[in-house]
C-alpha cells in the first residue's frame, strides 16, 4: 500500500491553509452525502449546525471528531482526505466500508473555527467540559458517543510550533497519546488497545518522518474528553498534528494525519497486534515545548551604555485579519536560550542590533529590525 500515492490521489484540493470554517466544509459534506450519510445533530452556541457524517456498515465502530478547538484545522483536512478515499470506489475503500462503521463530527466547534479561537463562543474550552457538559457542543459530542457506542475513539487536534521531540532538535510533526483512564496512569485492556495501535502507527510514520513523532503527556484529567472516554472503557487515541519544516500552512502535516488514520484502520482490519506494544509506545520520545519559530544568536546590543552579546527569540502569532490568518512575529524571550531550538536560526556573529524605537530588543515588540552588517529582518524573516 503506497501511502504517498493514496494521499495524492485523495487529497481534497478545495481546502487548504489554517483558516477552515463551516463555509468551506458544507459543500464538501453535501458532495459526500450520496447515500444519506450526513445529518445535523444540533447547533453551536451561535446557531451554526454541527454535522455528523456516518459511513460504512462494518462491525468495528470508529468515532472521530475534529476541530473541538476551532483554530486546529489540520486534522479536519486530513479527515476529508480520508473521506475521499472512502468514497473513491476502490477495492481498499470497499474493504474499509465493509469492515468498519465510521461516525465523524468533522467540525465540533464551528463558532470557534469562524473566530479562529481555541474556545467556543462562550469562551469555554470544550476539551475541559467532558464532566460538567455546560456547552451545547459538549452535550452533542457526549450524546453521539453514547448513541453510537464506538469500539475506538479518535480525538483529533493540532499542536503549536513550540513542540519538539524531546531534546532532539526535531519538530513534533505528529504526536499521539493513549490517554490514562485513572490517576495512577495504569494500563488496562482498553488503554492497551490504544497503546498498541499508536505503536503500530509510529512504526509506519518513521519511514516518512524519522524522529519527528512524539508522545504526549499522559497525566490524568477526567475533565478532558479523551480521558473520560478511556475511563468509560473505550480505547481512545489522541492525535496532535504539529509542525513540519517550513510548513506553516500544515499542508505537509495533513498528509501524515491521513497516513496515520489509514494505517490505524489497516492494522485493526488485519488484526496486526504490535508485539511488545507498551515498550514500543513508551520508547516514542516525549513531546516537549522546546521550539521557537525564530532564534537570533550572538547579537550585539547596547544596554545602558554597555555593549553585550545576547540571543533572542521570536514567535508567530496567528492573527485573523479580514478572514485571513496573518502570521506576525513578536519577540518572546531574550537571553541564554539554552535548551531551546529554532525552526529558523540566524547567527549574527556579533553584529549590532537596531530598530525603529529602542535599538534594543523588547518583549512583545514586532520582530522587525536590522543589524550593522546590512542585514534587515521584517516580521522575523531576512528581507531579500
Amino acid at each position: 500500500m503506497n501511502l504517498e500515492q493514496l494521499f495524492i490521489k485523495n487529497k481534497e484540493q478545495s481546502i487548504s491553509g489554517r483558516y477552515l470554517t463551516l463555509d468551506q466544509l458544507e459543500p464538501l459534506l453535501r458532495k459526500l452525502n450520496t447515500n444519506n450519510e450526513l445529518s445535523i445533530i444540533g447547533e453551536s452556541v451561535l446557531g451554526e449546525p454541527v454535522y455528523k457524517y456516518q459511513i460504512g456498515n462494518g462491525k468495528t465502530k470508529i468515532f472521530l471528531w475534529s476541530q473541538m478547538h476551532g483554530n486546529e484545522s489540520t486534522t479536519t483536512k486530513g479527515l476529508f482526505d480520508f473521506f475521499n478515499l472512502l468514497k473513491s470506489g476502490s477495492e481498499l475503500a470497499a474493504q474499509l466500508l465493509s469492515n468498519f462503521t465510521f461516525c465523524a463530527l468533522p467540525m465540533l466547534n464551528p463558532d470557534g473555527a469562524r473566530l479562529y479561537t481555541r474556545v467556543n463562543a462562550n469562551e469555554v474550552d470544550l476539551n475541559r467540559d467532558s464532566q460538567d457538559l455546560t456547552q451545547p457542543e459538549s452535550k452533542l459530542l457526549r450524546k453521539t458517543f453514547e448513541d453510537f457506542k464506538p469500539d475506538y475513539c479518535f480525538n483529533l487536534h493540532d499542536q503549536r510550533t513550540i513542540f519538539g521531540v524531546d531534546d532532539t532538535g526535531k519538530p513534533a510533526t505528529m504526536s499521539f497519546l493513549a490517554p490514562s483512564y485513572n490517576v495512577e496512569r495504569e494500563v488496562n485492556e482498553s488503554r492497551l488497545k490504544a497503546i498498541e495501535l499508536i505503536a503500530g502507527i509510529n512504526t509506519v510514520l518513521q519511514q516518512y518522518i524519522p524522529g519527528q513523532v512524539g508522545r504526549f503527556d499522559d497525566s490524568f484529567n477526567i475533565n478532558c474528553i479523551g480521558d473520560t472516554f478511556q475511563h468509560l472503557g473505550v480505547p481512545t487515541l489522541l492525535f496532535e498534528a504539529g509542525h513540519f519544516q517550513n510548513d506553516y500552512q500544515r499542508e505537509e502535516t495533513r498528509k501524515f494525519v491521513f497516513m496515520s488514520l489509514l494505517t490505524s484502520y489497516k492494522l485493526l482490519n488485519e488484526n496486526d497486534v504490535v508485539v511488545n506494544g507498551i515498550e514500543k509506545y513508551l520508547n516514542i520520545p516525549q513531546n516537549k515545548p522546546v521550539f521557537y519559530d525564530f532564534i537570533y544568536k550572538n547579537i550585539k546590543i547596547n544596554y545602558d551604555g554597555i555593549e553585550k552579546i545576547t540571543n533572542f527569540a521570536a514567535q508567530y502569532k496567528e492573527e485573523l485579519i479580514r478572514n485571513k490568518i496573518i502570521f506576525n512575529a513578536y519577540i518572546v524571550e531574550i537571553g541564554d536560550l539554552t535548551g531551546r531550538f529554532g525552526h529558523c536560526v540566524y547567527d549574527g556573529n556579533g553584529a549590532k542590533y537596531f530598530d525603529e524605537s529602542h535599538n534594543i530588543p523588547k518583549l512583545d515588540q514586532k520582530a522587525s529590525f536590522r543589524l550593522d552588517n546590512n542585514t534587515e529582518f521584517v516580521n522575523g524573516l531576512i528581507k531579500i
